[in-house]
């Protein structure tokens, strides 16, 4: 027989709490893309490269908006 599973419920705190955890993450990638995108378009010299790894830390931080209003909008 199946024994029931009691979840625990968190609360809002919590929550908001752990939802930074993750959005920080985010923030750090993107700014790590960015800032090695940087290196290799500057010192080492090979633009497109680095402005491929720029492009791609920006679309990181889009991502990280587009979770930031979708969980205001579900909060609100």
């Amino acid at each position: 027989m199946a024994k029931s599973i009691k979840k625990k419920r968190l609360t809002q705190d919590q929550e908001f709490q752990i939802m930074k955890l993750v959005l920080d993450k985010f923030l750090i990638i993107g700014l790590l893309f960015m800032i090695y995108g940087i290196y290799l378009a500057l010192i080492v010299g090979s633009y497109g490269v680095g402005i491929s790894w720029g492009v791609s830390g920006a679309i990181v931080w889009i991502l990280f908006a587009m979770l930031l209003v979708r969980e205001y909008e579900v909060l609100a």
